[in-house]
């Protein structure tokens, strides 16, 4: 069995096996600069407030050193990664992923697709995401999504997508090429642009709800605050979507449960 012998002064840990020890050196410590820039490649807008928002949201818990400044180890950085890819990618509000961590369960297990899903990637779409503002083809999106030009055109005419002209041509941007995609899989249940007004009602509504509780914070001079702002409105975002597919939910189990 192998046995833990105390480090070097280079601050390196030996493991023994008996017959030799083996220097391992110790994880290093990283800055809250140093997180930020190791996560940037993967989440664009990851700035450093946003870290020390979650910290205060209790969902990271990092090391202090004696003059108060924060440092992080390789498995904040993990559990960092995991928490902004809950966000992106399942839009879950910040309780619901501290529920999800707290049952202890693996990144693979909380970012699983359902099978019952299409095999596509997924992800969160920033409010602040410059990814969102490409601009791509109409042909382009009816190929890529499979739409046919009369769903297009039912979404164009009901307000739910608007497009934009250039040289005589329309353009989509990435989160209207989504809700093209989105409502092609439901044409298949029959569902119409026309149904689909009440969806973009309720949208309307909570817009102008989320509008009048962070607009004066988001209209601010200060760039910390209206930051600040941002974050808050996308995380209350999470929250009412998610609050919305409960109630979904809810009504959906009484209709099975009638049925029975």
């Amino acid at each position: 069995m192998s046995a833990l012998v105390p480090g070097s002064e280079t601050g390196e840990t030996a493991l023994s096996n008996g017959s030799e020890a083996i220097i391992a050196p110790r994880e290093k410590a990283l800055t809250i600069g140093a997180v930020r820039k190791t996560l940037a490649k993967e989440f664009g807008d990851i700035s450093i407030s946003k870290i020390r928002y979650l910290e205060d949201q209790k969902l990271l818990t990092p090391k202090r050193t004696q003059g108060g400044y924060r440092v992080y180890s390789q498995s904040d950085v993990a559990r960092l990664r995991t928490i902004l890819r809950m966000q992106r990618d399942e839009y879950l509000p910040l309780r619901v992923i501290r529920q999800e961590l707290s049952a202890g369960r693996s990144e693979d297990e909380l970012l699983a697709p359902s099978s019952s899903t299409p095999q596509r990637q997924s992800r969160r779409f920033s409010l602040t995401d410059d990814q969102a503002q490409t601009l791509y083809a109409a042909d382009d999106v009816l190929a890529d999504t499979g739409a046919s030009p009369d769903i297009v055109k039912e979404l164009i005419d009901f307000g739910l997508v608007s497009g934009s002209q250039r040289a005589g041509a329309t353009y989509f941007d990435e989160t209207e090429r989504e809700i093209i995609r989105s409502v092609t899989e439901l044409a298949r249940y029959g569902v119409s642009g026309r149904n689909l007004r009440v969806l973009k009602t309720s949208a309307d509504r909570e817009g102008s709800l989320l509008e009048q509780i962070f607009a004066p914070a988001l209209r601010s001079r200060s760039i910390e605050r209206r930051g600040e702002a941002v974050e808050a409105l996308e995380n209350l975002a999470a929250v009412t979507s998610h609050l919305k597919h409960l109630l979904l939910v809810r009504d959906l189990r009484r209709l099975v449960g009638a049925r029975r």
